[in-house]
């Protein structure tokens, strides 16, 4: 059997980091988990190739290799799964699809003759037996949540590692809470699944040996803390081990809840073990707001010096913000400006709401006939997919507001600035600087120092750091070259939009 496995490409984005990433000669910040775990679950006697068209292009000679094309795909890369389908029928390959984007909406691709649906660790077996005793199904779907010990280690080796600026791997499914915009629990579960410790030492030594990784390594569960016991008792002690040995060859992130700033045994857990990063739904300062959307875990507490705390404790923090909850009043602009300004959060996510199919927010909207349109995947390209409370003029003027404000060169600057002096570098690692930050430093010089409208800032803020934080050099050139990228989209933003 041969077998083409496709990732779709996603939309340029505040998320994507695409211009960014060309500072260093990559061409994706991540690569497609999720496909290279289900390529292992495939027998080992079939042909594979993987396609990530974040990275290359589909040609049509191998899709004419294949016998079949494995998709997977989230609500974001709907444009691109059209296309990949359109190419597949063209040649009359069998298609194969799952993740997110078709276990919510299979009904809407007729032309898919295999449905993968929910977790592959249940359904993929079935499908397989079906195949090979020569009586495959259309649909294979489970309500039922796997058992994580049983996820194999993902073919990293088919991976054009070169091309990515991050690896990543998986320790964890699912999410102990339960706020009403996210698709998570719907699709995973609240209770959180763990892949043993040595599943997770296994993938590292993978990494490390066999497709040479060394750098970032990106941990993509949607709560890395959501079993802090088990976190902290068994798999940090065994990280911090494995990562002393190999002296230090990776630097972890991770999305957690705000409830880290509570654990100072757990932020200098994560320190020892080389984690350096955390992305954070902030979502809004305002109380009613989360109340509404069911965000408990970020209630009744002083978000910023919470944020402050892990920033202090040495782990970075990006965050996640939304406006047009049904509470927010015209003030919630203003105050996201300001939460955003004073919390030294850069990378700053915000986003107008939307409802994802199964939440408890769009049953609601449902309910109240308020749903509009399909939700694009994309929080940050100022659609809705409902009629919100307040005036929808006003809702998407507040919105380029905030952008505008947050995004700026000098508000920009100003916040980073905040960051460094705030951050306290304790994250263990190799201290060489690589030729590849060598290079990304010489062209933001140029790039950002010579030809970019924001020179002057950029040039004040380099001589900050040389007199402020000169140890914090890497990390200043990294937000520069976040900040060309965030101004970038931005900009094509206000084109595409004509505002």
């Amino acid at each position: 059997m041969k077998v083409l496995l496709v990732y779709p490409k996603c939309p340029d984005s505040f998320w994507s980091f695409t211009h960014a990433l060309k500072f260093i000669s990559k061409k994706a910040a991540v690569p497609p988990l999720g496909l290279i775990t289900v390529s292992a679950m495939l027998p080992d006697t079939w042909e594979k190739r993987l396609v990530d068209l974040n990275i290359t292009t589909l040609r049509t000679s191998d899709v004419q290799w294949a016998d079949y094309v494995f998709i997977s795909a989230m609500y974001i890369q709907k444009e691109s799964v059209n296309k990949v389908i359109e190419e597949s029928k063209k040649w009359n390959k069998k298609i194969v699809a799952g993740g997110p984007l078709f276990t919510q909406e299979h009904q809407n691709y007729p032309e898919v003759d295999y449905f993968i649906l929910n977790e592959a660790e249940i359904t993929m077996p079935f499908f397989l037996a079906d195949l090979n005793a020569g009586q495959p199904q259309r649909i294979y779907a489970t309500d039922e949540y796997a058992d994580l010990s049983l996820t194999p280690v993902p073919d990293f080796h088919l991976l054009s590692v070169k091309d990515y600026a991050t690896m990543n791997i998986q320790v964890t499914r699912g999410c102990p809470y339960n706020c009403n915009f996210c698709e998570i629990t719907s699709l995973l579960g609240h209770k959180m699944r763990m892949k043993n410790t040595a599943q997770i030492i296994r993938e590292l030594d993978f990494l490390y040996n066999t497709i040479h990784w060394r750098g970032a390594v990106s941990i993509v569960d949607d709560n890395f803390i959501g079993n802090i016991k088990e976190i902290k008792k068994n798999l940090l002690p065994e990280m911090k081990k494995w990562m002393q040995s190999h002296k230090y060859p990776f630097n972890f992130s991770i999305q957690s809840s705000i409830n880290l700033a509570d654990d100072k045994e757990l932020m200098s857990q994560l320190i020892d073990a080389g984690f350096n990063a955390a992305f954070i739904g902030i979502e809004t300062p305002d109380e009613l707001s989360l109340q509404a959307c069911n965000k408990v875990q970020n209630k009744n507490r002083d978000l910023i010096q919470s944020v402050k705390k892990i920033q202090q404790a040495g782990i970075q923090v990006s965050g996640g913000f939304i406006v047009g909850f049904d509470s927010d009043t015209p003030s919630v602009f203003q105050r996201q400006i300001d939460f955003i300004q004073k919390s030294g959060i850069v990378s700053a996510m915000v986003g107008l709401l939307n409802a994802p199919k199964n939440t408890k927010l769009y049953k609601q909207l449902e309910a109240e006939n308020r749903l509009t349109i399909e939700a694009t995947g994309n929080n940050t390209d100022s659609s809705m997919n409902f009629i919100p409370k307040m005036d929808y003029n006003e809702l998407q003027e507040g919105y380029k507001r905030i952008i505008t404000n947050i995004y700026s060169v000098k508000p920009y600057y100003q916040r980073v600035r905040r960051l460094l002096l705030n951050y306290n570098r304790l994250a263990k690692g190799q201290s060489r600087i690589k030729f590849n930050l060598l290079m990304a430093f010489l062209k933001s010089v140029f790039v950002i120092g010579f030809l970019s409208k924001g020179r002057t800032e950029y040039w004040k803020f380099m001589i900050w750091i040389l007199f402020n934080k000169p140890k914090l050099m890497v990390d200043a050139v990294t937000y520069t070259v976040y900040g060309y990228h965030f101004r970038t989209i931005y900009g094509l933003r206000q084109k595409k939009h004509k505002y």
